[in-house]
């Protein structure tokens, strides 16, 4: 029996180990395959390769070195069998759709995913494959929602921005019972802070642009789950769609997933004393954060999750208007759409992550004129406190 010498190991020791081997050089860093194509040693090889006859690389849109060391290892870590990077989150949850529903299919989705998520299943009704929107953290709703086409069920958790937790195991059951696919986006905690697998989902999507990468560099994305699902089902439409990660991007969250362990860790410990910092200022109306105790998901936050993630939403008295007064006044926290930056992040969800939406779609949601939400770096964390203190007027 051959050994593996990554069996058993750490996951802060796979992030570092795992995926892609050595060149002809023998490099310690992976290399970047920059190349569109790839040459063979005969037509009757190159046909073998297009057929899939023979393993090896063909061309960069489905086959690159580099895309395939990321894939590797966001795999391992993950605890899934196979992955496959796409150009983009929202190219990841494309590529899952549509590889695997078809017309007259049903989608039961949380109504509290990232804005855009809620545009694009909005969308798929063009093509015959509707979605119903239900509370993430009411599995009764969940339940009610399925029907006999029911074939996926589509969640993030923690939920953006109010970081609310659903219950992937109970989800997963109820998915099972259906027939249907369970897919959870993993974007916030990434599986330093939670592996959806070991509770039950089937796939595992991410937006590689967050935490993943960490720098706010690239954008990417990717989908872990069954290898025989991605060969018969996500790589075939990959393939011909051509969503495709680039060699420079996947380089780029190689080496970021290196670090992602210290990294989460980090941006929990930070995001915990922000966010009770925050309760407690008279500025504040509330605060979103699974790890404070009043959150009414904490206790399966704890049971759920490793830690308690980077992210806190928090409510300003006053509306909009205060609420952008504090954005501006901020001098550490960088005003953007993104998250998972090793900089802070300060966010207004209403009229930019979820602008796109109507106002009685973001009231179902919770999503307030007066809602901040934070995307906690990893600067010094009493530099935060100190620059949110003044921004709030305290």
């Amino acid at each position: 029996m051959t050994h593996d010498p990554l069996s058993g190991l750490a996951l802060a020791t796979l992030a570092c180990h795992t995926g892609g081997v050595h060149g002809t050089e023998y490099e310690n860093s992976p290399p970047i395959y920059a190349t569109s194509s790839f040459c063979f040693d005969s037509a009757a090889q190159a046909a073998a390769r297009f057929a899939g006859e023979e393993p090896g690389n063909v061309y960069s849109r489905f086959t690159n070195p580099t895309v395939r060391a990321f894939e590797e290892r966001l795999a391992a870590l993950e605890g899934g069998e196979a992955c496959i990077g796409t150009a983009s989150g929202m190219s990841a949850i494309l590529t899952t759709v549509l590889g695997l529903l078809a017309s007259g299919d049903h989608v039961v989705c949380s109504r509290s995913v990232f804005g855009t998520t809620v545009s694009l299943f909005t969308l798929f009704a063009k093509f015959g494959i509707e979605t119903t929107f239900v509370n993430p953290v009411d599995v009764e709703a969940w339940a009610a929602a399925l029907r006999p086409n029911t074939r996926m069920l589509f969640l993030e958790t923690p939920s953006n921005p109010l970081t609310e937790i659903s219950d992937i195991a109970a989800l997963s059951a109820l998915a099972r019972e259906a027939g249907a696919w369970f897919v959870v986006d993993n974007c916030f905690c990434t599986p330093v802070l939670q592996r959806p697998l070991e509770l039950g989902a089937q796939i595992v999507i991410h937006s590689a642009t967050k935490f993943l990468d960490g720098q706010g560099r690239c954008v990417g994305g990717a989908i872990v789950a069954p290898a025989e699902l991605v060969k018969q089902h996500l790589f075939p439409f990959l393939r011909t769609a051509g969503p495709a990660m680039s060699p420079f991007n996947a380089w780029v969250f190689l080496k970021g997933l290196e670090t992602l362990p210290l990294r989460m860790q980090a941006h929990s410990a930070s995001a915990l004393t922000i966010a009770r910092a925050l309760a407690a200022h008279p500025s504040v109306r509330r605060v979103y954060y699974p790890g404070l105790e009043d959150h009414p998901q904490h206790a399966l936050a704890a049971r759920q999750q490793r830690a308690f993630g980077g992210i806190v939403s928090f409510e300003v008295k006053g509306g909009q208007a205060a609420a952008w007064r504090v954005i501006d006044a901020l001098t550490l926290f960088s005003i953007t759409a993104n998250l998972g930056d090793t900089r802070s992040i300060v966010t207004h969800p209403a009229t930019t992550t979820h602008g796109r939406l109507s106002a009685a779609q973001r009231a179902g949601m919770g999503i307030t004129d007066e809602l901040i939400r934070l995307s906690v770096g990893l600067e010094e964390t009493q530099d935060l406190l100190t620059d949110l203190a003044r921004a709030l007027g305290g």
